[in-house]
């Protein structure tokens, strides 16, 4: 008996999809995505908490001045009223000492932003980088 070495449906079309390639181009597009959304979002709804803390006692070895800044907008060295102009003076002396205190930033919470941030620059300015953003603590 010989052997018939003779293929049958020789020509006959290929009926079945390969999923393969399919599946890994999903999987990859399904990872730029997952990577890109977050980078996507430009505004971020923010409820900022408010500060609950354990009052503590202040360290007395510690040196502090405090610039505040009142409702009506006026700028004050401790508890003298001062122009700005002159606040960044006292800011530039204090820049020179060997040890500078701690920057006290106290700001009415009906002024503008910006003023707060104007005086964060000043502050920065003089690389003086001992700031402390004062906040009423919550008594509930």
């Amino acid at each position: 008996m010989a052997r018939n070495f003779h293929r049958k449906n020789r020509l006959r079309s290929v009926t079945e999809i390969n999923v393969t390639p399919l599946i890994d181009l999903a999987f990859a597009l399904l990872i730029i995505f997952m990577i890109t959304t977050p980078l996507l979002e430009q505004t971020i709804a923010l409820d900022l908490p408010e500060e609950s803390q354990k009052l503590q006692k202040p360290r007395l070895d510690q040196n502090f001045q405090i610039i505040a800044i009142g409702k009506e907008g006026k700028y004050f060295w401790g508890e003298v009223e001062l122009p700005l102009s002159e606040i960044e003076q006292k800011v530039q002396s204090l820049s020179t000492q060997l040890d500078p205190p701690i920057i006290h930033i106290r700001g009415d919470q009906a002024i503008p932003y910006q003023k707060v941030i104007a005086v964060i620059d000043l502050v920065k300015k003089y690389q003086l980088n001992q700031i402390s953003l004062d906040t009423k603590v919550s008594t509930k």
